[in-house]
């Protein structure tokens, strides 16, 4: 709390004016124009192709982000290298274990955006520019959390298979990669989504796609044409939820990010209010909707997720290597090498004028970092609920007995609105946000972090009501069996079991707000983020060096606050 009125100080909440009057007619107009979009012949098709790009750049940047996620997560885990290496040298372990996870957090602590506007500068707007920015980054986290995957799975069949002989790599290879695949093809899906979001970030620095189309219509104020690309962008997102989570499902994953819970050993309430046998999910009870939903179980019986797997490596991949058509040629050109040194020359001697406004900027990011996830964690917890369907629907914890049809339809009607609006924060970008905020507030850290917070809560709530659906519901049966009205078993019952596991999210999100609060500064949020952008912008790469050095050093500091509080709730 004290950290919160703190930056709600800094924001100058308390001490300027904020409201910027003269920009209400123009909200009004944006808002109004939602009802009625541009749905000519012309723009949806252009729509079309930059649906289609966004999601070739989204799947591109997925493979080779899981292409380096697996070797940088191999050779980043404990468990490598203490199966690798001899037990004589395991004194040698140590110092190269920690220099290839120090290596790999540099390019993590570098938000996508940056990586964009520097390969911009080397290879214009060629698509590669965007994959790239994609790959890296992403790439660097996914083996940051490949590498503790392996590192926490069951290593009691590895050490049989070394003690009968049996060579490392092969012994690593077949007893540790088998248990924890489920949980990498899980993380997997998870970065493919953050990917879709990113591919509309990079839009707005010129890459193309529904981002870049976004950020022309929203300059230029047509606003019916911003609304078709928005609603292009949500159904997209939607769309890879979905099927993200149907896959997931099916195959038996738990959910996104709860890496560790072993689905198998999960029970809950089924229609009759009894346990479930392991493994099979809740089913809200069907009333009205039983047509439907029989058609839908149906269609998931027969559907095989290992085929969809296949026809989509063996489809969709080849599609969108083609569409996207980067020029890999220039990874290893003779200019490329040029200009990096050109690059690297400008650099040095670096220019330490800026130190002095660092410690400044910083308090400012933090302030918008602490905000935007407050926002983000408290809107997040409040709509989970109605966002998880073993909740508040017929057959739910809180809906046990039998419901009118009116009852019924009113609850799914909830828990699509609420869905719906979680997937239209989520899906459009940060930098859009604080344009939109941006019509009513003056520039500064405020509206940053709260088009932070918009864009956070639509994936904080999504991940929190996943914990919901996820819930062991054999102690809430337990209150329930003993007379506990609804109400006590959810502050006696449901809040104790989620809340850590909430907190730990929000934790989490913070450390990827610092990193995000780059992407808003390109609009004038303020905070490092805005020097970032303007020195890349303008060349001054001498004092780029000194400015991302602070930056990087200052997400370093809240990625470790955030694990030690994260490891205190475990």
């Amino acid at each position: 709390m004290g950290a919160i009125a703190l930056s709600l100080w800094q924001s100058g909440l308390f001490q300027q004016e904020l409201l910027n009057p003269g920009g209400w007619n123009q909200f009004r107009r944006f808002i109004g124009a939602s009802i009625h979009p541009d749905l000519s012949a012309e723009l949806l098709r252009l729509t079309l192709d930059a649906s289609l790009t966004t999601l070739a750049y989204a799947v591109c940047g997925t493979v080779l982000t899981i292409f380096l996620g697996i070797i940088g997560g191999i050779f980043a885990s404990e468990v490598w290298w203490r199966s690798g290496v001899a037990q004589s040298k395991h004194s040698l372990i140590s110092p190269w274990w920690l220099s290839i996870r120090f290596l790999l957090a540099v390019p993590r602590a570098i938000h996508e955006m940056i990586w964009g506007l520097f390969f911009v500068n080397l290879w214009g707007l060629d698509p590669l520019t965007a994959v790239l920015a994609i790959a890296i980054p992403f790439g660097a986290i996914t083996a940051k959390v490949f590498s503790e995957i392996l590192d926490e799975t069951p290593r009691q069949p590895l050490q049989n298979l070394l003690n009968s002989g049996v060579a490392p790599p092969i012994a690593f290879i077949y007893s540790l990669l088998p248990q924890a695949f489920l949980n990498l093809l899980s993380y997997s899906f998870y970065r493919f989504e953050c990917s879709i979001r990113s591919a509309a970030v990079l839009g707005i620095i010129g890459a193309g796609g529904l981002g870049y189309q976004i950020f022309l219509s929203l300059q230029s104020l047509q606003y019916e044409q911003l609304w078709t690309f928005f609603y292009a962008l949500v159904v997209l997102n939607g769309a890879v939820d979905f099927s993200s989570a149907w896959l997931r499902q099916k195959l038996g994953c738990a959910s996104r990010l709860d890496l560790n819970l072993t689905q198998a050993k999960r029970r809950k309430y089924g229609k009759d209010g009894g346990n479930r046998a392991d493994g099979e999910e809740f089913q809200p009870q069907p009333s009205t909707f039983s047509p439907c939903l029989a058609l839908l179980q149906t269609l998931k019986s027969k559907i095989s997720p290992h085929a969809i797997l296949l026809g989509i490596s063996l489809l969709l991949l080849p599609f969108c290597f083609w569409y996207v058509r980067a020029d890999y040629r220039k990874l290893w050109a003779p200019r490329t090498r040029q200009l990096l040194t050109e690059v690297v020359q400008a650099s040095f001697p670096p220019d330490w004028s800026i130190a002095a406004q660092l410690p400044w900027l910083s308090v400012q990011t933090v302030a918008m970092a602490v905000l935007a996830i407050a926002l983000a964690g408290l809107g997040g917890m409040v709509l989970s609920f109605p966002a998880a369907h073993n909740f508040f629907l017929p057959g739910g914890l809180l809906n046990r007995g039998r419901q009118t049809e009116i009852r019924t339809l009113l609850s799914w009607a909830m828990l699509l609105f609420v869905r719906i609006f979680l997937l239209f924060c989520r899906a459009i970008p940060a930098p859009i946000w604080a344009l939109v905020v941006l019509f009513v507030l003056f520039p500064g850290i405020l509206p940053g972090a709260i088009a932070l917070g918009i864009h956070n809560l639509g994936i904080l709530g999504r991940l929190k009501a996943e914990v919901i659906e996820n819930l062991d519901f054999r102690p809430l049966e337990a209150l329930k069996t003993q007379g506990a009205p609804s109400s006590l078993v959810f502050f006696y019952g449901v809040l104790p079991m989620t809340l850590p596991r909430f907190v730990a999210y929000d934790l989490y999100r913070w450390e990827v707000c610092m990193r995000e609060t780059v992407i808003v500064g390109l609009v004038g949020a303020g905070g490092l983020g805005r020097v970032l952008t303007e020195q890349l912008s303008s060349f001054d790469y001498r004092s780029l060096v000194i400015t991302l050095g602070g930056f990087i050093v200052l997400t370093f500091g809240i990625d470790w606050i955030s694990a030690q509080m994260r490891r205190s709730l475990r």
